[in-house]
């Protein structure tokens, strides 16, 4: 039977096809959500030779997938050739040599050793650097070697692919690897010597002889230093037996280039993987020392079970530096358990959700580690055991786990932050119900939350993910002490203003001088401003006919009332094109507060009977177009109302609001009742229509609730308003009649039925 982390390990590599230094492909988009949903920061204490490790949504934490198989070691190479070559060849010429496209500039070279003949090359580069000395000759002749290998290890390969024919070209001069030892075994300078021996492993795993590779590694590996090309080397003998079906000594290998190489941890972890449990057990069973089983499970305890690893792992070695990184995917998996929504749920309901989500085995096993003090960094396991017993609602404990931390631990700035953070949480989370004292143990804390670190975030500090907590447990506080307005405040709501009274509540205490701390915080951070609710009022007036109290509330909503419109909103056109009317000149722009004071000098004169058609038929426009179906949507757009394309995109009670035309066709029939011709009465005939029109879509799909997706075509095509009955019957001699034919297909239809 195979164990559940073996089980996970199959699903994870089945499909994959493995190369050393193949392209590692993951769909993913980057890690941007995990500081939205974590507040414990792995890079904090884990050394940056982990940080693709840590626990991530794609397979590798930021990086999404390896990128960086091919360039990994380009300037390690730079500055150990620099130093072998004692400087006389500069970085930017080694980076040409060893990293560019230098190919056909080393064939040359080679020409002119071979021939001790001159030819344009050679000139070039003997004017930078004398190509006669001995080491720079070493380095060319080493280099013409290693771009040889290059062809085959710098091969296209798309790891997508699944056509078992598409196979990479492989090396089959078994001769020119064997010259490779020859000059292995010849050559007396160490750093040489080192280089031609890796070079012989990495063309044996290109090679169609690659155990080869295998036994002149077994040979010789006690002769080399153990340094990064060792380790490399051992990746390549690593792959070999892969490829062998020696998958239980394939793993082995690869923890052991996990455990010494740290450059080469995304490789090993990549390729590491038990086919059966058979061969997991061989693998423990294959390593020597404590140290090497410990590498064995840290590798093993990145894909699954991260308590196992780290169990297993202190007992073994309580001071391996894998222990840390694992511990911050434990961590960051409890985070991921906790159900975050506060909505109908009181802080003690919450908090009970919260405990009850953390593993009982977890706290346990990280209390025990953090109470011996035998890990390299005591510290983080202290943090650690603190952020879980907040959850677990042991606050007391947590605050003197706190405190064991600080007195040890580095006093970074990202350190001393995240400790701050957590310590914040568990601060608040003490609170069951707000009172002036306890607010003060948090006023500070919230005022580094919420205004300090936006303006001034520290590198890696996942702080959003206690924002957004924080903001819900204080409204849901506030909600239990029936405080609706301070309830917005940390959660708003835009529903929160169909009430009146609430409305007038919030600008009350907006408006307020002498706030407390923690509602002078509320109110710096709360999306709605004094002006955006006095805006609201304004539109809500307008659409009820009330302009001189629209006047007024929009006269209160400073910078928000000079907004312009973007067409012309006392047109009235046959056809609702608001992006044509937004697009057509205008010879005057309208602000929000200069189209209400223009409607009050309309309805002025309509009140003294001056030009009542066009004083009529342009307020009839004006408010036809604030709707819905009109050129003016942004007028009734804001952070109260909110916004979107269609009626379904707002909450019923500004929808309801927004496709009402019953103004519009009221100033529309008076408009007709002071027509002088037939021209003046077919526009207003039409115009009346299209408010008819709208009345009936309100009350076929909108009123209804339905989105675009769910209306349903109940094959009624052509509807006979009364307005389109007047204009045929009565006005289609007229001129405007014509327009209507020419730009209205939907009349046109109708007229020629």
């Amino acid at each position: 039977m195979m164990q559940p982390f073996l089980k996970k390990l199959l699903i994870a590599f089945s499909t994959i096809s493995l190369l050393v230094y193949g392209t590692i492909y993951a769909c993913s988009d980057g890690d941007w959500g995990w500081s939205f949903d974590s507040n414990f920061a792995p890079e904090t204490f884990v050394d940056k030779s982990y940080s693709p490790l840590f626990l991530s949504t794609d397979f590798f934490y930021e990086i999404g997938y390896d990128t960086e198989h091919r360039t990994r070691f380009n300037s390690d190479n730079i500055k150990d050739w620099n130093t072998y070559l004692e400087r006389k060849i500069n970085e930017k010429e080694l980076a040409f040599f060893l990293t560019d496209s230098s190919s056909a500039d080393v064939a040359d070279l080679m020409v002119y050793y071979k021939k001790e003949k001159p030819n344009k090359v050679s000139e070039k580069w003997n004017k930078k650097f004398k190509l006669s000395e001995a080491k720079i000759k070493d380095f060319f002749f080493f280099l013409n070697e290693a771009q040889i290998i290059e062809t085959y290890s710098t091969q296209q390969y798309d790891s997508w692919n699944y056509d078992e024919t598409v196979k990479p070209e492989v090396l089959s001069d078994s001769n020119w690897i064997k010259s490779l030892e020859k000059k292995y075994n010849d050559t007396k300078d160490p750093f040489l010597k080192n280089r031609y021996w890796f070079l012989v492993i990495k063309a044996s795993f290109y090679s169609d002889r690659q155990v080869n590779g295998v036994t002149f590694f077994n040979q010789t590996e006690k002769t080399m230093p153990k340094n990064t090309l060792y380790y490399r080397a051992l990746a390549y003998v690593a792959g070999i037996e892969y490829k062998q079906k020696h998958y239980a000594k394939s793993n082995y290998l690869y923890s052991q280039v996990f455990d010494k190489c740290s450059a080469m941890r995304v490789v090993s972890a990549y390729c590491f993987h038990p086919q059966e449990e058979k061969d997991w057990k061989q693998s423990l069973a294959m390593a020597k020392t404590n140290d090497e089983k410990a590498a064995l499970w840290a590798i093993q305890g990145y894909y699954n079970d991260e308590e196992k690893a780290i169990s297993e792992i202190y007992k073994l070695q309580p001071k391996s530096q894998h222990l840390d990184y694992l511990l911050t995917r434990l961590i960051n998996n409890q985070e991921n358990k906790i159900d975050r929504n506060f909505k109908d749920r009181s802080v003690l309901e919450n908090k009970k959700s919260t405990k009850d989500s953390i593993n009982k085995t977890t706290i346990d096993l990280v209390n025990k580690v953090a109470q011996s003090d035998k890990t390299t960094k005591p510290y983080l396991w202290n943090v650690a055991a603190a952020y879980l017993e907040t959850l677990n609602g042991n606050f007391k404990q947590a605050d003197k786990n706190f405190d064991k931390a600080e007195s040890k631990m580095p006093k970074t700035p990202l350190a001393i932050a995240q400790v701050r953070l957590l310590r914040f949480v568990n601060n608040l989370s003490k609170i069951d119900q707000l009172n002036p004292e306890n607010e003060k143990t948090i006023l500070a804390d919230l005022n580094w939350l919420y205004l300090e670190l936006p303006k001034s975030a520290i590198e890696n500090l996942r702080y959003e993910n206690a924002t957004a907590w924080s903001k819900n447990y204080l409204a849901a506080l506030y909600r239990s002490q029936k405080n609706s307005v301070m309830n917005e405040v940390f959660n708003h709501n835009s529903s929160f203003y169909d009430s009146e009274q609430q409305l007038l509540d919030m600008k009350a205490f907006l408006s307020k001088e002498n706030k407390t701390e923690i509602e002078k915080i509320g109110a710096s951070i709360y999306e709605i401003k004094l002006a955006d609710i006095n805006y609201f009022q304004g539109v809500k007036a307008t659409f009820e006919n009330k302009i001189p109290e629209a006047i007024a509330f929009m006269k209160q909503a400073e910078g928000i009332q000079t907004t312009v419109f973007y067409g012309n909103p006392f047109l009235g056109n046959i056809k609702d094109c608001h992006d044509c009317d937004h697009q057509a000149p205008q010879k005057k722009k309208y602000s929000m507060l200069d189209f209400l004071t223009i409607i009050q000098k309309m309805q002025d004169n309509l009140a003294k009977k001056v030009d009542v058609y066009n004083n009529s038929l342009l307020l009839g426009n004006a408010f036809y177009n604030i709707t819905h179906f009109g050129n003016g949507r942004l007028f009734y757009e804001g952070k109260i109302a909110g916004e979107g394309s269609t009626p379904d995109y707002f909450r019923e009670s500004i929808r309801d609001m927004i496709i009402n035309c019953s103004v519009a066709k009221a100033y529309y029939a008076k408009a007709f009742q002071a027509t002088k011709n037939n021209e003046q009465k077919a526009k207003t005939q039409y115009l009346l229509a299209k408010c008819e029109r709208n009345d009936y879509y309100n009350k076929k799909y909108y009123s209804l609730n339905l989105s675009t997706w769910d209306i349903q075509d109940d094959q009624t095509n052509f509807i006979a308003w009364q307005g389109f009955k007047n204009l045929k019957e009565n006005y289609s001699k007229t001129k405007y009649y014509k327009e209507i034919i020419n730009e209205c297909g939907y009349f046109k239809t109708y007229a020629r039925k």
